[in-house]
Formats: C-alpha cells, sequence, structure tokens
C-alpha cells in the first residue's frame, strides 16, 4: 500500500498565505488571484507592488474558494462572482441584525 504525506498550514493573522499559495490551493494561476483582487473578491493584507508579495488570510482563501466553485458550478465571471458573494455576505449581515432585534421568526 502506497504512503500519502500531508503537510498543513494553520492560517491566520500570524501565518498569511502567499499569492502562489493561494492560487495552488484553488487549483488556480496567480493571474487568476490578480484577477480576484482587481474585482474585489480578496485583498492583500500586505499591499505590495507585485502579486508575488502579497500576503492573504483564510477568508480570503474562503472567498477564494467560494469564487471559483461559482465559477466551476455555475459559469459565472469574477465579476459575477464578486456581486454574488457581495450580495450573500450582505444577506447574513441583515439576518444577523434581525436575529439581535428578536425578528428572526419571519425569516
Amino acid at each position: 500500500m502506497a504512503t500519502v504525506s500531508i503537510t498543513t498550514t494553520a492560517l491566520g493573522a500570524a501565518h498569511p498565505i502567499a499569492t502562489s499559495e493561494l492560487a495552488h490551493a484553488c487549483g488556480a494561476e496567480v493571474e487568476w488571484v490578480v484577477r480576484l483582487v482587481e474585482v474585489g473578491i480578496i485583498e492583500s493584507r500586505e499591499p505590495a507592488e507585485r502579486p508575488e508579495q502579497w500576503r492573504f488570510q483564510s477568508s480570503d482563501l474562503q472567498c477564494a474558494l467560494d469564487a471559483r466553485r461559482l465559477e466551476r458550478d455555475f459559469g459565472v465571471n469574477l465579476d459575477a462572482a464578486a456581486l454574488i458573494l457581495d450580495l450573500e455576505h450582505e444577506v447574513r449581515r441583515l439576518k444577523t441584525v434581525l436575529r439581535s432585534r428578536g425578528l428572526d421568526r419571519e425569516i
């Protein structure tokens, strides 16, 4: 039987992820990550002139994976994915506000 070795890295403020690592985790190229930044789906936590110097947090990885899923499953482009993800975030925020005011029975 073959042995499989898996390496994991905890992401967070102390362990940001590089552009190339983010691209690899999403099964994409660095240019795709650059496009995510351009359309506002993710934002580098350490702005730099070159994409190779950008660093991202775990929340950016989740957004990138969500965008990739939207592309794959629904055939949307990244501009549409940005809009969909923004609307999903806003719906979650509004539901939280309703719950905090005790109005969540109607959702």
